[in-house]
């Protein structure tokens, strides 16, 4: 489709089923988080998942045990994929891997405190991250340059956040090497959802 995950960093359950149904055919993914789950429950992902494959993001980050049973829980509801954080280490990444289905390490994120403690080590997750066998890396479009870096240290697809409210272009981030943005606001926060992702799309072409 358009390279697109859509950020469903929504509380509504509502409003988040009516985003994705504009969304069909349209994105690739939907991403689902804390915000949405906190208030509808993992049920959620399964009716999402029913028009949309879901990416759950719950950033794992625990013990090797602990992050294990909370991927597992996430899968069992139909998602596609999960993230987890990179700086937990590789016991971690190596005890998620067994899991069926598509995981996603955060090499870097696309925020300016990013920049403080996780993107001096980022190339070292990225490095990790192919080791063990991940599917895809989450670097910021806010800084397409790192796009290119950490996907040349990793090889693996590289899912890219910080489209639109965050400042980064959707055009440049493809330019650098993601194989998908993920946008947010600017769509879940529009009157009307479909015009906004038939925009992006557009863009992401130019």
């Amino acid at each position: 489709m358009g390279n697109l995950i859509i950020a469903l960093d929504v509380e509504d359950p509502e409003n988040a089923l009516n985003i994705t149904k504009s969304a069909i055919g349209l994105a690739d993914y939907v991403k689902v988080g804390y915000p949405l789950i906190l208030n509808s429950g993992l049920s959620i992902v399964s009716k999402i998942s029913k028009m949309v494959p879901v990416i759950v993001d719950l950033k794992i980050a625990d013990i090797p045990d602990v992050s294990f049973n909370i991927a597992n829980k996430i899968m069992s509801y139909g998602a596609a994929g999960f993230i987890a954080h990179g700086f937990v280490g590789k016991d971690v990444l190596e005890r998620l891997r067994v899991i069926k289905g598509e995981m996603y390490v955060v090499a870097e994120m696309s925020h300016p405190g990013s920049l403080d403690f996780i993107t001096p080590v980022s190339e070292k997750i990225a490095l990790m991250a192919r080791e063990i066998g991940a599917d895809g890396l989450v670097a910021p479009a806010t800084r397409p340059e790192r796009i290119k870096r950490l996907k040349d240290i990793s090889k693996l697809k590289i899912i890219s956040p910080g489209v639109g409210a965050q400042g980064g272009s959707p055009s440049e981030a493809i330019k650098w090497g993601a194989d998908y943005i993920i946008v947010g606001r600017s769509i879940t926060s529009s009157s009307n959802p479909k015009e906004a992702i038939l925009k992006l799309l557009n863009e992401m072409k130019h």
